[in-house]
């Protein structure tokens, strides 16, 4: 299992129009992804307008090489990307261990 964090910032006084874009976009787009697995989104309590979105691949090249190279990759970002006040940090992490 791939989790892949995004970093995101959006364009002040856009947290109530981005947190309905986000949540149709993973609902509607990232869910029919090959090897999606869910997803987690967190905002910012001391910086309002910063997100922290979560998404668990089943494996690292259906990020890098399905979604983000197929047709679902382009809707996505016209979905959310309106709202981008720079583009999101994105990185991916490998499970070393969780209790429960």
């Amino acid at each position: 299992m791939i989790l892949e964090i995004a970093d995101i910032r959006i364009a002040p006084g856009q947290q109530a129009a981005f947190e309905e874009a986000i949540q149709r976009g993973l609902n509607t787009v990232i869910s029919r992804a090959q090897g999606f697995a869910g997803w987690k989104v967190n905002h910012g309590i001391e910086s309002p307008e910063r997100y922290i979105l979560q998404i668990f691949w089943q494996t690292l090249e259906d990020h890098t090489v399905h979604f983000r190279g197929g047709p679902l990759f382009a809707e996505w970002r016209a979905i959310v990307g309106p709202f981008f006040a720079a583009p999101p940090v994105v990185e991916h992490f490998e499970l070393v261990g969780m209790s429960a």
